[in-house]
């Protein structure tokens, strides 16, 4: 038997554009002699959907999208993901599937078991589990089919499910599973699959097929990977990160292989990828071309813009200098080099007449009071105004260039520099930042130096520097990714030797600025816990307030 990987880019609600992908990797299947296509889970949709599932309409094209395969499925089956509706009053009204078309009908179904409801997921706000299982018979060979989460809970040891979908189906002695995946980047998570492939293998002795999403769909990114891994453990495949791709594998070859041919995972390199992948397909799907960054002569719109090159093209990306009082003079030609480097173009706009009349405008107001925070955000709200004026006379689509550092601790003005349609280094720390643009130049000069060497500033008084307010990043990012990322309380983190009060002003601004980050752009998630849609937190509460 010959087996079809096909691991493709689709786009959430554009049933016909997908099925026209499928039918494509049909072909491509047909013509390299398979037997069996396989894609990846609510293929028929795009992942997630989210409420979209609740349009009657919705799922109707969803139906249709199947049955437009079914003519091609003649003389190979199809394994495909879509959501079916439930036909019993009692539950939730759809099922997330597995689907079998073969020789024009729907042979064979089944419904995923395991509904993740953490982080980014919320799957049982819209399916029903599945409550039966079976084997589908095809060439004499029983197939057992999964969704995803469905293998994360190998022999029933996870504490979150009461139930191992494949410890039911091995009672029916399948010959190799499938796997239909929906599995979203983090920088960790290809290694993490693997694993749990190799889990799943060492328990039940059968070769597996797990096939992933290839593509971002606004915050979420898939990095394919699709897995291959025989009854031995060995990897026999991982398809390419990041790029749509069909995969021919001959059963009995699966079974006979015995050298693992796994991809390197270099976690800036896949962060890069992921990040470019992440742009392009924010642009490409919502049908947008260019894009304006308010380039500062700091790192953090540098690499913002590099990976929007990166993305775009040269072509597509226009950046404006816009210098202010307490601008330095490197400031500008830092910024001016980064342009020149990457060719893009550039406009200066001088914002200290502006700054002036709005000084004069509110001066009466503010009569007798001192030069605070307040003066030092009209300078950042109207390099937003001046960046959103280009954005809507041209229809360059603004890009937010603040990290998670600055989002974590509110370091950042709201719609001043926190504006845009899309944080695209919103899920680094300041540290990962620096991390990132020295691995980009890493062969060729493409961040200027001076932009990567001197110290962090917003420039909004004089000689002002980020460690002003904030403790060095090194030591800020390791505080925040203990309570951020693994959910650590200021009195654990302190026990690992940080100083007491530190941590606890740190975390309350954590707290404190959640308001903020309600109302910022999506971030390009590229973590395992990204603010956005998979931190969910209330804007008003006391805790370590």
């Amino acid at each position: 038997m010959k087996i079809a990987i096909a691991q493709l880019n689709y786009l959430i609600g554009d049933f016909e554009g997908n099925v026209r992908q499928m039918i494509d990797a049909i072909h491509q299947a047909r013509e390299k002699k398979a037997d069996l296509v396989c894609f990846s889970e609510l293929a028929t949709t795009g992942y997630p959907p989210r409420d979209f599932l609740g349009f009657e309409d919705f799922i109707e094209l969803s139906d249709k999208a199947i049955d437009e395969l079914k003519p091609h499925s003649h003389d190979l089956a199809i394994v495909v993901g879509s959501p079916r509706i439930n036909p019993v009053l009692e539950g939730k009204d759809l099922y997330n599937s597995a689907v079998v078309i073969h020789q024009g009908k729907i042979v064979f179904t089944q419904h995923k078991t395991l509904l993740p409801t953490y982080d980014i997921f919320d799957e049982y706000r819209y399916f029903e589990p599945a409550s039966e299982w079976g084997v589908w018979e095809f060439q004499g060979k029983k197939i057992a089919l999964t969704v995803c989460e469905d293998i994360w809970n190998v022999g029933n040891e996870n504490p979150m499910y009461t139930i191992s979908p494949l410890d039911e189906m091995m009672k029916d002695n399948p010959d190799f599973a499938i796997n239909l995946s929906a599995s979203p980047f983090d920088f960790d998570a290809a290694g993490r699959r693997i694993n749990v492939v190799k889990a799943n293998v060492a328990r039940y002795k059968i070769p597996f097929f797990y096939i992933n999403h290839c593509g971002a769909q606004t915050e979420i990114i898939f990095d394919g990977g699709s897995i291959v891994a025989n009854q031995d453990g060995v990897i026999v495949d991982e398809m390419p990160y990041f790029e749509p791709t069909l995969r021919v594998y001959d059963l009995d070859e699966v079974r006979r292989t015995t050298k693992p041919a796994v991809q390197s995972k270099g976690k800036m390199d896949l962060i890069h990828q992921a990040l470019v992948l992440g742009i392009r397909d924010y642009f490409r799907k919502l049908g947008f071309r260019r894009a304006i960054i308010g380039l500062s002569g700091g790192l953090d719109s540098a690499l913002t813009c590099v990976l929007t090159v990166d993305a775009l093209g040269a072509d597509n990306v226009r950046v404006l200098l816009m210098p202010g009082p307490f601008s330095s003079d490197h400031s500008i030609t830092d910024a001016r080099q980064l342009a020149e480097n990457l060719g893009i173009r550039y406009d200066i706009v001088n914002i200290n007449d502006p700054y002036a009349a709005f000084n004069e405008t509110l001066k009466p107001l503010f009569e007798g009071r001192p030069f605070d925070l307040t003066e030092e955000n009209i300078q950042a709200r109207i390099r937003g105004v001046l960046l959103m004026a280009v954005s809507n006379k041209m229809g360059d689509i603004l890009l937010n260039t603040s990290n998670k550092s600055e989002a974590a601790v509110g370091y950042g003005t709201l719609y001043g520099d926190m504006a845009g349609g899309l944080a695209v280094i919103g899920d680094l720390y300041k540290s990962e930042v620096f991390e990132l643009s020295r691995y980009i130049n890493r062969q060729t000069v493409v961040i200027p130096e001076n932009t990567i060497l001197k110290p962090p500033s917003a420039e909004l008084r004089p000689d002002q520097k980020d460690s002003d307010s904030l403790p060095d990043y090194e030591v800020l990012d390791e505080i925040l990714y203990k309570y951020i990322e693994e959910s650590k309380s200021p009195e654990d983190i302190v026990e690992e030797g940080f100083d007491g009060d530190l941590v606890r002003r740190i975390c309350r601004m954590v707290n404190r600025n959640e308001f903020k980050r309600h109302q910022s752009a999506p971030v390009l998630r590229v973590s395992r816990k990204a603010f956005g849609m998979g931190r969910r937190m209330p804007i008003v509460g006391k805790y370590l307030s």
